[in-house]
């Protein structure tokens, strides 16, 4: 079964714990802190696979974690870190995030992309040891690793795509010109899902063609099979438009030409401006003037005309031939960028999240596990991402609610065992 969209949930995995350890040796007296960092927690990383042409997989699989950072140990040591989780997707994959809609990458090339990291390690007491304090008894728990609901949406990677109305011969032609075999009957809706060939014009030239299962008046709607798969068309860099010029189905040439690049159009207005190619199919079975009528239509739109037969191969080197020289002019495959959220969007995100504020032995406890992202990202030497945190702590209430319950300037104040004094 062809699959194309799937909803997952990812984790990331938790950073490890700092641990609390002295150093114990004989004839060594007051060793002192020696407590090792947490591991960090291991990512999530999606990377493309050639192999692989649906995400039917994630219908059965819907949760991916990947493993926990360990807590340190003694003698300085450190936990190991967590195992990355790689998840394998089909070239052409778009990862989205479900609450926002953006997106987080297009995995089309070699390159991994992270889309989840994985929290960092806690530290052990070592690091708190100072002059005045020279028997830490604490240390600092890991981060969480990053959470995220995405959509998977695969885009065929596709030089030129086939477009048209069902039955008109785009099967049987990329049949003919690739080493496809996409099923071929003299019914609608024959083809079920996007067909990929390779299409070699010379020795060392070629390019991918796609043929796209049939669309019908209304797909941009939702009506037929077409808008399922309009998607793939998003990526070509060029459309060849196959038309049925003999008419023996009752339809006009002419309107279904005009029909299927108005739904082209109602799906993403960028599609109705892609170069197209014309490609009038069935002439073995048409008169003369059909074909020479049509083809006075299509050039008085701009567009290249090319009488062709399918069926029997007529016509379609030059076609191949005027693709290939078209692709030459035109940019390479569309590829779509990671999208941030806005410094605005992120405070108006946590500012719906949830918390406590607890007081511990004159010390302000703030627990808040959605923090710990935003946390694990902050530069406490950076003036500029310290006015960033203190504007979530704000915007989220609990600036206000530690003024509620009383903090007063120089109070410590705790988060995720991030210590600071308060200041107003």
């Amino acid at each position: 079964m062809f699959v194309d969209v799937a909803k997952i949930k990812l984790k990331a995995g938790d950073g490890g714990a700092g641990a609390v350890a002295f150093h114990r040796e004989k004839y060594v007296a007051s060793g002192g802190p020696d407590g090792g960092d947490g591991g960090k927690g291991g990512d999530i990383i999606f990377i493309a696979d050639k192999n692989l042409s649906t995400l039917a997989d994630f219908r059965y699989k819907r949760k991916y974690v990947a493993a926990n950072g360990e807590p340190g140990r003694g003698a300085n040591c450190s936990g190991k870190g967590g195992a990355n989780l790689v998840i394998k997707v089909p070239e052409g994959t778009l990862i989205k995030e479900q609450s926002t809609g953006r997106i987080l990458a297009d995995v089309s090339g070699p390159d991994p992309f992270v889309i989840a990291k994985g929290g960092r390690g806690g530290w052990g007491n070592q690091h708190f040891a100072t002059p005045t304090r020279q028997i830490p008894r604490f240390a600092k728990p890991g981060l969480p690793g990053e959470e995220y609901e995405v959509t998977l949406e695969l885009k065929l990677l596709a030089d030129v795509g086939l477009v048209g109305f069902p039955n008109v011969g785009k099967s049987t032609l990329i049949n003919f010109v690739s080493e496809a075999k996409s099923r071929i009957a003299n019914y609608h809706f024959t083809t079920l899902s996007p067909v990929l060939g390779v299409v070699r014009v010379e020795e060392d030239k070629s390019f991918v063609m796609a043929d796209i299962p049939g669309l019908i008046e209304g797909a941009s709607e939702g009506v037929g099979l077409g808008h399922e798969f309009l998607r793939h068309v998003d990526r070509c860099r060029l459309l060849v438009h196959i038309v049925d010029v003999s008419g023996i189905e009752g339809r006009d040439p002419q309107e279904d030409f005009e029909k299927i690049n108005r739904e082209l159009a109602l799906f993403n207005e960028e599609l109705a401006s892609r170069p197209q190619i014309v490609a009038a199919n069935k002439c073995d079975m048409a008169a003369e003037e059909q074909i020479e009528a049509f083809r006075a239509y299509i050039e008085e739109q701009g567009y290249e005309y090319f009488p062709i037969s399918a069926a029997t191969g007529q016509g379609s080197q030059p076609l191949i031939y005027a693709v290939s020289r078209m692709l030459d002019t035109l940019p390479p495959i569309k590829s779509y960028e990671r999208e941030e959220l806005t410094p605005e969007q992120m405070v108006e995100r946590q500012s719906r999240q949830e918390f406590t504020v607890t007081i511990d032995d004159g010390v302000y406890v703030v627990e808040a596990d959605w923090l710990g992202q935003i946390l694990g990202s902050v530069n406490m030497d950076d003036y500029e991402s310290l006015q960033y945190f203190q504007r979530v702590l704000r915007s989220s209430g609990i600036i206000d609610k530690l003024d509620e319950m009383g903090v007063r300037e120089g109070d410590t104040v705790s988060i995720l065992g991030f210590e600071f004094d308060y200041v107003i």
